[in-house]
């Protein structure tokens, strides 16, 4: 069985549990954008931002055959 040497990019797929872990960080209603309230927008930003890092992450480890 193959070991599989880990990569310092996988650090990078903690940034959206952390970013979204502590929520007295974002449980505030200012500033606005767009008419929604900071603690909404906040957590969807990370949904593309999650996305884009699994992405680089995948792209940084994965196996180029």
């Amino acid at each position: 069985m193959e070991t599989r040497r880990r990569s310092p990019l996988m650090w990078l797929l903690l940034l959206p549990f952390l970013g979204l872990l502590w929520v007295p960080f974002y449980n505030q209603h200012d500033p606005v954008l767009f008419g929604f309230p900071f603690f909404y927008w906040y957590q969807l930003a990370w949904v593309p931002l999650t996305s884009l890092i699994l992405y680089f992450v995948y792209r940084g480890v994965r196996d180029d055959r």
